[in-house]
Protein backbone atom coordinates (compact mmCIF):
# COMPACT_ATOMS: atom_id res chain seq x y z
CA UNK A 1 0.00 0.00 0.00
CA UNK A 2 1.55 3.18 -1.16
CA UNK A 3 2.70 5.79 1.58
CA UNK A 4 0.63 8.87 1.65
CA UNK A 5 2.90 12.34 0.89
CA UNK A 6 4.54 13.86 3.21
CA UNK A 7 3.56 17.31 4.24
CA UNK A 8 5.66 19.95 3.18
CA UNK A 9 7.59 21.91 5.88
CA UNK A 10 7.99 25.81 5.17
CA UNK A 11 11.11 27.43 6.08
CA UNK A 12 10.42 30.84 5.44
CA UNK A 13 6.20 32.11 5.95
CA UNK A 14 6.17 35.99 5.50
CA UNK A 15 3.14 37.67 5.32
CA UNK A 16 2.13 41.84 4.09
CA UNK A 17 6.11 42.35 5.13
CA UNK A 18 6.81 46.36 5.07
CA UNK A 19 9.69 47.99 5.59
CA UNK A 20 10.35 51.95 5.41
CA UNK A 21 13.27 53.78 6.16
CA UNK A 22 11.88 57.07 7.46
CA UNK A 23 9.68 58.42 4.24
CA UNK A 24 10.82 55.93 1.73
CA UNK A 25 8.77 52.59 1.60
CA UNK A 26 11.30 50.20 -0.16
CA UNK A 27 9.22 47.08 0.98
CA UNK A 28 4.94 46.96 0.85
CA UNK A 29 2.97 43.78 1.90
CA UNK A 30 5.08 40.93 0.89
CA UNK A 31 3.93 37.30 0.98
CA UNK A 32 5.61 34.57 0.18
CA UNK A 33 6.58 30.95 1.43
CA UNK A 34 9.63 28.94 0.75
CA UNK A 35 9.07 25.36 1.51
CA UNK A 36 12.12 22.71 2.94
CA UNK A 37 14.54 22.04 0.06
CA UNK A 38 13.90 24.99 -1.50
CA UNK A 39 16.13 27.94 -3.72
CA UNK A 40 14.00 30.99 -3.67
CA UNK A 41 15.79 33.50 -6.34
CA UNK A 42 14.78 37.57 -5.26
CA UNK A 43 15.16 39.45 -8.28
CA UNK A 44 14.54 43.42 -9.04
CA UNK A 45 16.16 46.60 -9.50
CA UNK A 46 18.89 48.81 -6.77
CA UNK A 47 16.81 50.23 -4.07
CA UNK A 48 13.71 47.24 -4.81
CA UNK A 49 14.12 46.00 -0.99
CA UNK A 50 15.79 42.49 -2.44
CA UNK A 51 18.85 43.06 0.84
CA UNK A 52 16.72 44.59 3.41
CA UNK A 53 14.38 41.10 2.98
CA UNK A 54 17.55 39.00 3.63
CA UNK A 55 18.57 41.16 6.43
CA UNK A 56 15.09 40.58 7.93
CA UNK A 57 15.17 36.93 7.70
CA UNK A 58 18.92 36.96 8.78
CA UNK A 59 17.10 38.45 11.97
CA UNK A 60 19.13 41.70 11.40
CA UNK A 61 15.93 44.17 10.70
CA UNK A 62 12.90 44.19 11.73
CA UNK A 63 10.05 44.70 9.51
CA UNK A 64 7.69 47.65 10.15
CA UNK A 65 4.99 45.35 8.78
CA UNK A 66 3.49 41.97 8.72
CA UNK A 67 4.88 38.82 10.32
CA UNK A 68 7.97 36.72 9.38
CA UNK A 69 8.72 33.27 10.41
CA UNK A 70 11.54 31.41 9.83
CA UNK A 71 12.55 27.81 10.72
CA UNK A 72 9.17 27.42 13.06
CA UNK A 73 10.57 30.54 14.81
CA UNK A 74 8.39 34.16 14.68
CA UNK A 75 11.02 37.03 13.72
CA UNK A 76 12.37 39.21 15.41
CA UNK A 77 11.07 38.27 18.86
CA UNK A 78 12.16 34.54 18.52
CA UNK A 79 15.37 35.40 16.50
CA UNK A 80 17.76 33.78 19.19
CA UNK A 81 16.00 30.44 18.11
CA UNK A 82 17.46 30.41 14.88
CA UNK A 83 20.64 32.65 14.29
CA UNK A 84 22.86 29.43 14.75
CA UNK A 85 20.65 27.50 12.15
CA UNK A 86 21.39 30.60 9.47
CA UNK A 87 24.29 31.08 7.40
CA UNK A 88 24.38 34.31 6.22
CA UNK A 89 26.35 35.80 3.20
CA UNK A 90 26.28 39.43 2.74
CA UNK A 91 27.47 42.51 1.36
CA UNK A 92 30.32 42.95 3.70
CA UNK A 93 32.13 39.91 4.31
CA UNK A 94 31.54 39.71 8.68
CA UNK A 95 35.44 38.77 8.54
CA UNK A 96 38.68 40.46 10.44
CA UNK A 97 41.06 42.12 8.19
CA UNK A 98 44.20 41.33 10.38
CA UNK A 99 43.48 38.30 10.88
CA UNK A 100 44.15 35.10 8.60
CA UNK A 101 41.36 32.58 7.28
CA UNK A 102 42.07 30.39 9.53
CA UNK A 103 41.66 32.40 12.58
CA UNK A 104 38.32 34.02 11.19
CA UNK A 105 36.75 30.58 10.65
CA UNK A 106 38.35 29.33 13.92
CA UNK A 107 36.51 32.08 15.61
CA UNK A 108 33.24 30.98 13.92
CA UNK A 109 33.94 27.33 13.94
CA UNK A 110 34.11 28.14 18.52
CA UNK A 111 30.67 29.89 18.07
CA UNK A 112 28.78 27.41 16.69
CA UNK A 113 30.55 24.25 18.32
CA UNK A 114 32.23 22.81 14.89
CA UNK A 115 35.09 20.48 14.70
CA UNK A 116 37.83 22.57 13.08
CA UNK A 117 39.30 20.27 10.84
CA UNK A 118 36.18 21.40 8.87
CA UNK A 119 38.09 24.63 8.40
CA UNK A 120 41.14 22.99 6.40
CA UNK A 121 38.82 21.20 4.49
CA UNK A 122 36.76 24.49 3.35
CA UNK A 123 40.06 25.96 2.69
CA UNK A 124 40.96 23.35 0.57
CA UNK A 125 37.99 22.74 -1.14
CA UNK A 126 38.12 27.19 -2.47
CA UNK A 127 41.63 27.17 -3.40
CA UNK A 128 43.13 28.96 -0.35
CA UNK A 129 44.92 26.34 2.06
CA UNK A 130 48.27 27.16 0.75
CA UNK A 131 47.60 31.21 2.72
CA UNK A 132 45.07 30.14 5.30
CA UNK A 133 47.70 31.58 7.69
CA UNK A 134 48.14 35.08 6.19
CA UNK A 135 46.41 38.46 7.01
CA UNK A 136 43.35 38.72 4.77
CA UNK A 137 44.06 42.73 4.46
CA UNK A 138 46.28 40.84 1.82
CA UNK A 139 44.28 39.02 0.06
CA UNK A 140 41.99 40.49 -3.20
CA UNK A 141 38.46 40.84 -2.77
CA UNK A 142 37.42 38.14 -4.53
CA UNK A 143 39.95 35.72 -2.47
CA UNK A 144 37.55 37.73 0.56
CA UNK A 145 34.79 36.32 -0.55
CA UNK A 146 35.95 32.75 -0.94
CA UNK A 147 36.34 32.82 2.63
CA UNK A 148 33.45 34.70 3.52
CA UNK A 149 31.36 31.92 1.86
CA UNK A 150 33.52 29.33 3.48
CA UNK A 151 32.03 31.25 6.38
CA UNK A 152 28.88 31.37 5.57
CA UNK A 153 29.17 27.39 5.39
CA UNK A 154 30.76 26.33 8.14
CA UNK A 155 28.18 24.98 9.90
CA UNK A 156 26.04 23.38 7.88
CA UNK A 157 23.00 26.01 8.22
CA UNK A 158 19.67 24.74 7.66
CA UNK A 159 18.82 28.14 5.93
CA UNK A 160 21.48 29.79 3.48
CA UNK A 161 20.79 34.05 2.94
CA UNK A 162 22.87 34.42 -0.19
CA UNK A 163 23.00 38.31 -1.06
CA UNK A 164 24.77 38.10 -4.73
CA UNK A 165 27.50 35.22 -3.24
CA UNK A 166 29.38 35.31 -6.90
CA UNK A 167 30.45 39.04 -6.74
CA UNK A 168 34.15 39.73 -7.37
CA UNK A 169 34.52 35.92 -8.34
CA UNK A 170 36.05 34.81 -11.83
CA UNK A 171 34.47 31.52 -13.73
CA UNK A 172 37.10 29.68 -11.91
CA UNK A 173 36.20 30.48 -8.36
CA UNK A 174 32.99 30.54 -8.98
CA UNK A 175 33.05 26.98 -10.31
CA UNK A 176 35.41 25.92 -6.84
CA UNK A 177 32.36 27.64 -4.49
CA UNK A 178 28.90 26.94 -5.95
CA UNK A 179 29.14 22.83 -4.80
CA UNK A 180 29.14 24.81 -1.47
CA UNK A 181 26.81 27.15 -2.08
CA UNK A 182 24.25 23.99 -2.95
CA UNK A 183 24.78 22.09 0.14
CA UNK A 184 22.57 23.88 2.26
CA UNK A 185 18.62 22.63 2.48
CA UNK A 186 16.64 25.64 1.60
CA UNK A 187 18.62 29.00 -0.26
CA UNK A 188 17.23 32.36 -0.56
CA UNK A 189 19.29 33.86 -3.28
CA UNK A 190 19.30 37.73 -4.12
CA UNK A 191 21.43 38.20 -7.64
CA UNK A 192 21.80 40.71 -10.52
CA UNK A 193 22.29 37.83 -12.76
CA UNK A 194 18.62 37.28 -13.57
CA UNK A 195 19.46 33.91 -15.87
CA UNK A 196 21.59 32.06 -13.66
CA UNK A 197 19.59 32.68 -10.22
CA UNK A 198 16.14 31.63 -12.10
CA UNK A 199 18.25 28.64 -13.52
CA UNK A 200 18.76 27.84 -9.61
CA UNK A 201 15.52 28.41 -8.31
CA UNK A 202 12.58 26.48 -7.76
CA UNK A 203 10.35 30.13 -7.45
CA UNK A 204 11.04 33.40 -8.19
CA UNK A 205 10.57 36.69 -6.52
CA UNK A 206 10.54 39.56 -8.36
CA UNK A 207 10.40 43.27 -6.39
Amino acid sequence: MPCAPCAVTDVIEARGLGRAYGERVVMRDLTFTVAEGETLAVLGPNGAGKTTLLRMLATLLRPHAGTVRVLGAELPHEGHKVRGRLGFLGHESLLHPALSPRENLLFNARLHGVATARIDTLLDHVGLALRADEPLRTFSRGMVQRVAICRAVLHEPELLLLDEPYANLDPDAVKLVAPLLATAHTRVLVSHDHAAARAEADQVLEL
